[in-house]
Order: structure tokens, then sequence, then C-alpha cells
């Protein structure tokens, strides 16, 4: 029978390290020792999805814990969701960047990765059957 228990958040540590630490040390370097060159800002977007994507790991996989709206969280579902939350970072600083953020547009396109991801959590669930 599949294992319908929740990850623990303990789990996610060595991705968490390997993203978080070198992303946010990557992150200080770029604003502390180099020019915003056009390489140095393509790599200081890189590094704030990466910091901002293994920085939220431990937060998703607490709330996968404790909120089930479709059932028990797989390691690739709590990556996938720290993904989009590190990459959305990534567009807001990047529009940000070009004066063109507000409101608005932020809460818009948080909604529209909430509904991308229910819809894949939605898929997900329907393709499960239960063994005989």
């Amino acid at each position: 029978m599949e294992e319908t228990r929740s990850l623990s958040v303990r789990s996610f540590f060595p991705l968490v390290f390997f993203l978080a630490v070198p992303g946010w040390i990557w992150l200080i370097y770029l604003m502390t020792q180099t020019i915003p060159t056009l390489g140095n800002r393509w790599m200081f977007f890189v590094a704030a999805v990466f910091a901002v994507t293994g920085t939220s790991m431990p937060l998703i996989a607490y709330l996968n814990r404790i909120i089930k709206p479709f059932g028990p969280a797989t390691y690739e579902m709590i990556v996938r969701e720290s993904t989009i939350i590190g990459v959305y970072a990534g567009i807001l600083i990047w529009l940000n960047k070009g004066q063109i953020l507000t409101y608005g547009l932020a809460i818009i396109l948080g909604i529209g990765f909430l509904i991308v991801e229910s819809l894949i959590r939605l898929r997900t669930r329907s393709e499960w059957h239960p063994a005989e």
C-alpha cells in the first residue's frame, strides 16, 4: 500500500543547504563586490531565485504537512512549489527593476501561480488509483 504520511521537514535540509546557502552567499557577493554589468545582473536574478527557493522550502514543507487540501504532498510537489515561489520573487524583482511593478500586477501574478499549482495538484490527484 502507498505511504499516506506527509514528509518531514528535516528531509529537505540537504536541498535547502544546497540551494539557500550558496544562493545567499552569491547574492551578497554580487551586491557588495561587483559592478552591475549585464552578466552580473542576470547572475543576481539567478542567485535571488536560488536563495528564495532554498529559504522557502522548509516553510512549504511544513505547510504541506499541516494543511492537506489534496492529500499528502510528495517530495517533487514541495520542490515544485518552492521553485514557484523563487521564480515569483525573481519576477517581482525584475519587474521592480524596470519600474513597472504595481500591487495589482503582483497580486495577479500570484493568483496565476496559485491557479497553475492548484491545477497541477488536481491533475496529480486524478491520476492516482488505489492498488487492488
